[in-house]
């Protein structure tokens, strides 16, 4: 493994082994663009404004893996888009440079075209759309009656955006490496299994939506899967219909994913997320333009130029800049360099969504782009041809006896009058197709003038056409951008409201009045200082991020509160192997979704030895069951914590000093061994006696919902630490560090290294 943690190699753009080592893993190192927080009288609002305030988008690297060292440097935004010319006048000069790097490009990689010219993958020049759907995602499976709501998932993406050309689906990070199941693991842990994931595909096919799904090269700590690992994931995607991969951090088709999927018929898509200028744009006929990478840097006003699609305009490019609250600079990037969009708003757990602006910007530029999609590809396509207005742009689409020019105003400002100059074609009929309209044009020193308005911040589209009298799809066409001229985009909100989110409540227990039981520890009332971190990867700073207490008004990564905690019961250990196996002799509870429920178990029984190990493999659901048939429930976050750690705020449950004596050993191998005795480390006991607070297994506590997505707190901090990769499941020994598990379905959510332990109520009279 190199730095960059995936191949060696020198970074270059030149073939495939230097984009993998270049660009893997690269992401935010720096805070984003300058935005304004402007709260409402809800507290919900998040809106763009001017340089005000940063919003910090900073990594933050697993407090027990590799750090921002691990990374490979990012390259700068030119690597992938051009810069503009820098004055009208320069613009011709500009030109001729870029026609000349295509083709030193071009001849340097020693490109040809085949795979473009390919039937079965000509699709992909028909996607304008993308939705990253995470997995997690309540619009997209119903854990109460075990069906993917495929419908749902769709009505709600199209209601905002319009139609939906593709979406890929992200089975496996931010949980991967809370246990050893591999990437492929968890896609064959998905509801249904590999049937059911071949349902929901189907699903989506006949609504016309193409499915994508993620490769992650960096998964190399995990389980081996054993013989090629590109032959078994070209060959379970298959299996379950999918048309394309994403391949995460990569500039490249990797080699062995290429050649393993030259024997699939019909073929898989690949698609990197970042635009290959290099060998691989002759195997991948879509990519990203992801501004992932440049979150510090502001965009320039002259619009940039995507090199990709300067190389070869039949490459499929969706833009996206996911942490943007206004999306303008590269919504109108996109437009105008006929691309698409990547429509991602649940960023693992967090919600960001686009404002209704920037929603409606895309349904109705990507309306034109598929309403012409056949311009779009254009060979002769042209960018930042010469207009009339400064600050306005346009490029240049033609085809046979049809030009389709798109247009973007940067000023924050309207702009009417007009608009562009261009050469008589007799016959020629010229449109408005933004706001749905014919055109009537000044004929004037033997040129075209065409006046229209485009609003501050707007986007613009003409259509010439010499084919004769409108046909019933372009007067369709224009009937419906003249419906939604009628609304103009700056009437519409820029907010971006994050998701409250709520706790699951939890049920009192039974006040217990007799002595302590055996097994539990007596925990005093206190007013607790309450004080602890998120610890994500990714997302930074920003309303949304980690979750919710129901003494705060917005989900965030700091939490502080001074809480009142009645006196409690707290099991001593974790719940053992022996323990649950009375709870299922006296009750005969079998989980609905049985999926990996106690997996380790053989035939109604855990493995010789292991009655006094925690057991796992248990639902948070299935832990409720257990913890209601004894009288007790789980504890809540700040319960676990005060047991734990006492009142002085300590680190870990024996003092301020790490102590690898009074925890398990860590384990990094792909083969864990499974969780030590629960009484093995008494020097870990916390400062009421409680044992196996930190460095066994983690364990369940309070559960938290939005609207989109389910997650829960674990605390415990397990022994299992997946080595080579800093984006795996960010896991903490310390009592001031929680660690957030995104659910989905029973089957799914359990895990080798998730246990849990019970409290029971005492009365907080004197």
């Amino acid at each position: 493994m190199t730095r960059a943690g995936i191949v060696a190699g020198k970074p270059g753009l030149h073939d495939r082994r230097d984009g993998q080592a270049r660009h893997a893993l690269i992401r935010r190192l720096v805070p984003l663009l300058t935005v304004f927080l402007l709260s409402s009288s809800s507290g919900l609002l998040a809106t763009a404004q001017a340089a005000e305030w940063r919003s910090d988008y900073a990594l933050r690297p697993r407090p027990d893996g590799p750090g921002l060292s691990s990374l490979a440097p990012p390259v700068g935004p030119e690597t992938y888009l051009a810069d503009g010319p820098d004055s009208p006048e320069a613009r011709n000069g500009w030109l001729d440079a870029m026609r000349a790097w295509r083709a030193a490009r071009l001849k340097e990689i020693g490109y040809h075209d085949e795979l473009y010219r390919r039937v079965d993958l000509s699709w992909t020049r028909h996607v304008f759309t993308q939705d990253q759907l995470l997995a997690q995602d309540r619009s997209l499976y119903d854990p109460d009656s075990g069906r993917y709501t495929v419908d749902r998932a769709l009505a709600g993406i199209g209601s905002r955006f319009g139609p939906l050309d593709s979406v890929l689906i992200w089975p496996a990070y931010p949980n991967i490496g809370l246990d050893a199941r591999n990437q492929l693991d968890l896609l064959r842990d998905m509801p249904g299994g590999i049937p059911g994931l071949r349902s929901m595909v189907a699903d989506f096919h006949r609504r016309g939506v193409r499915v994508f799904f993620p490769v992650v090269i960096w998964d190399r700590g995990t389980r081996d899967e054993g013989g090629s690992f590109s032959d078994a994931s070209m060959t379970l995607l298959h299996e379950i219909g999918a048309d394309g991969i994403n391949f995460d951090t990569l500039d490249t088709v990797p080699d062995a994913n290429r050649k393993a999927g030259e024997r699939l018929s019909p073929p898989i898509a690949f698609e990197p997320q970042f635009d290959p200028q290099n060998a691989s744009l002759a195997d991948s006929a879509i990519s990203w333009s992801d501004w992932v990478l440049w979150d510090d840097l502001k965009w320039p006003f002259v619009p940039r130029v995507s090199r990709v699609k300067w190389l070869e305009p039949r490459h499929a490019t969706l833009m996206t800049d996911r942490y943007a609250r206004f999306k303008i600079n590269s919504l109108q990037t996109a437009f105008l360099n006929g691309a698409g969009y990547v429509l991602i708003e649940n960023i693992w757990g967090f919600w960001n969504g686009f404002s209704e602006r920037d929603a409606e910007a895309v349904r109705r530029f990507t309306r034109i782009e598929r309403a012409f999609s056949g311009l779009m590809v254009s060979r002769d396509w042209e960018p930042l041809v010469p207009v009339l207005q400064s600050g306005v742009y346009a490029s240049r689409f033609p085809g046979k006896d049809r030009v389709v020019w798109t247009l973007a105003n940067r000023n924050d400002y309207a702009v009417d009058g007009e608009q562009i100059a261009l050469p008589v074609r007799p016959g020629a009929r010229y449109y408005d197709l933004w706001r749905g309209r014919a055109l009537h044009p000044e004929v004037r020193d033997g040129q075209v003038v065409l006046r229209f308005s485009m609003e501050a911040l707007g986007f613009g589209a003409i259509l010439e056409d010499q084919s004769g009298a409108p046909g019933p799809d372009l007067v369709s066409f224009l009937s419906a951008a003249a419906k939604d001229a009628n609304r103009p985009l700056d009437s519409l909100s820029r907010a971006t409201p994050f998701a409250r989110q709520s706790m699951v409540p939890v049920a009192a227990t039974p006040v217990w009045r007799g002595a302590v039981p055996d097994g539990m520890v007596r925990i005093p009332a206190a007013d607790y200082d309450f004080r602890v971190n998120g610890i994500e990867i990714e997302n930074g700073d920003d309303p949304g991020t980690d979750v919710q207490f129901d003494w705060e008004t917005s989900p965030r990564r700091s939490h502080r509160h001074r809480v009142h905690i009645a006196p409690f019961l707290i099991d001593r250990t974790p719940v053992t192997n022996d323990a649950f196996r009375q709870f299922l002799q006296a009750t005969g509870y079998h989980p609905k979704d049985d999926h990996n429920f106690l997996r380790d178990w053989k035939d109604g029984t855990y493995p010789a030895g292991w009655a006094n190990r925690p057991v796992t493999w248990v639902s948070i659901e299935d832990a409720r069951a257990y913890a209601h048939w004894a009288g007790k429930r789980l504890p809540h976050v700040w319960e676990w914590q005060y047991a734990a750690q006492g009142m002085d705020g300590r680190l870990y449950p024996w003092g301020n000093t790490w102590d690898a004596s009074a925890v398990p050993p860590k384990d990094t191998s792909r083969t864990p061994h499974p969780p030590s005795e629960v009484s093995a480390f008494p020097a870990g006991a916390s400062p009421f006696g409680v044992l196996d607070m930190e460095g066994n297994v983690a364990q369940w506590t309070d559960e938290f919902r939005d609207e989109h997505t389910r997650a829960a707190i674990l605390r415990g901090g397990d022994y299992y630490r997946p080595a080579g990769s800093m984006w795996y499941f960010p896991k903490s020994d310390r009592l001031d560090e929680q660690e957030k598990y995104l659910l989905l379905s029973p089957g799914r959510d359990r895990s080798g290294m998730v246990g849990f332990r019970c409290v029971r109520d005492l009365s907080d009279a004197p």
